[in-house]
């Protein structure tokens, strides 16, 4: 029982139920509390690489540290006992609670967030929207599409450089690639075109109209998922109680 085989319908569902619950709390210790729990739940139900975690998190940790800046800084003027002086401006008791808690929102956001994408695999998320959403197979199959074509240019502006690098077009450095990219803009684009192309044939040839189809990989609802759910919506009924206490 884990994270990465929990239904992705049942799972995004609750992580946004989480989500929409946070933004309603306004002190700083049930976004802490969810933070810190997210990070025990994903010890103990996932496989994830905490380097690779860590590597997503600076950015959204640079974003909640500026957001606690900027909220001490900026924030509105408010009656209270002032803690201290900033550039002059009076930080109240109260300023400090609201810059906390929108900084530990954002982590909580984030950490729910990436507990989400780190242990889902996209292709078994849609085949879930279709089976438990009850998603149209025309978006679901453009979805799909999409996903296939970002390999597929990877590969062709591999050979792109190769065939240039033939032709005697030398790039020795990173700056060297970065300015050869305009050149190779038009063929991706006509690559791409008649890759397109294909793809439609291919699903036309097979009778693809976007009526509903039968599944060959089902994504069913688990007693798994109903005990993962659970463990989830407890973590946030915890943090609110810790909160209000």
């Amino acid at each position: 029982m884990t994270f990465h085989e929990m239904n992705p319908t049942v799972k995004f569902v609750t992580v946004t139920c989480l989500m929409f619950g946070l933004a309603f709390m306004f002190n700083p210790w049930t976004p802490l509390a969810v933070f810190i729990g997210t990070l025990v739940l994903q010890s103990l139900f996932a496989n994830v690489s905490w380097k690779r975690w860590g590597l997503f998190m600076i950015p959204f940790l640079l974003t909640a540290i500026g957001t606690l800046w900027t909220t001490l800084v900026f924030g509105k003027a408010s009656s209270g006992e002032v803690v201290f002086v900033l550039f002059g401006n009076n930080v109240t008791e109260e300023n400090v609670m609201l810059a906390v808690t929108l900084a530990l929102r954002v982590l909580a956001f984030t950490a729910l967030s990436l507990l989400f994408t780190l242990t889902t695999d996209p292709k078994r998320f849609v085949y879930s929207l279709m089976q438990q959403g009850k998603l149209s197979p025309k978006i679901a199959y453009s979805v799909f599409v999409g996903f296939r074509f970002f390999p597929i240019l990877k590969h062709e502006m591999m050979q792109l450089y190769e065939t240039h690098a033939l032709r005697g077009v030398r790039l020795e450095t990173r700056l060297d690639h970065v300015r050869h990219v305009p050149k190779l803009l038009i063929p991706l684009l006509a690559g791409s075109i008649r890759q397109a192309e294909r793809i439609a044939f291919s699903m036309e040839a097979r009778a693809f109209t976007g009526d509903k189809r039968t599944t060959y990989e089902v994504v069913p609802v688990t007693r798994s998922d109903m005990l993962l759910a659970s463990l989830l919506l407890l973590l946030f009924g915890v943090s609110v109680w810790i909160g209000i206490r």
